[in-house]
C-alpha cells in the first residue's frame, strides 16, 4: 500500500503515454508536456491506451522512483479533461487504483479540506 503526506499532490497525465518510457523521458514529458516540475516531489501518473497499464513517478530529493502496475484484467477509469493533466489528492489516487471510477463519485462537502480554488481539476461532480 502507498501512503503520502496531506501536502503531496498527484497529477494525471490525461491522454495515453508510451509507458516504454522511461525515468528521464516521463520527466521529460511532466516538464514540457504537462508543464509542471518533475523535482517538485509530487506523484505524476500515466497510463497506456489500453488503460490497463499505469506508471506512477516522484522524486525524493535524492532520486527517481517509478512505479508501475498491470492489470491483469479489466481497465483504469482514467479521468478525462480539456487539460493536459488532472489534479487529484492521494485519496481519490487509491480508490482510482481500487477500481472505482471517480466520475461516479461525489466528495461529501465536510470532507473537502482543500483551500478554495485548488479543486478546477477536479474530476468530482458537483
Amino acid at each position: 500500500m502507498l501512503n503520502f503526506l496531506g501536502t503531496t499532490r498527484v497529477y494525471l497525465a490525461v491522454g495515453a503515454t508510451d509507458l516504454r518510457k522511461s525515468f528521464d523521458t516521463l520527466a521529460g514529458v511532466v516538464r514540457n508536456s504537462l508543464r509542471l516540475d518533475p523535482l517538485s516531489g509530487h506523484l505524476f501518473a500515466f497510463t497506456n491506451s489500453r488503460r490497463n497499464r499505469l506508471k506512477i513517478l516522484f522524486w525524493d530529493r535524492n532520486g527517481w522512483w517509478l512505479c508501475s502496475k498491470r492489470l491483469e484484467s479489466g481497465t483504469l477509469s482514467w479521468p478525462t479533461s480539456e487539460s493536459a493533466s488532472v489534479e487529484l489528492s492521494s485519496e481519490e489516487l487509491m480508490l482510482l487504483l481500487s477500481g472505482i471510477d471517480l466520475s461516479r463519485t461525489q466528495r461529501r462537502p465536510w470532507l473537502d479540506r482543500r483551500p478554495k480554488g485548488t479543486d478546477e481539476n477536479s474530476t468530482e461532480s458537483p
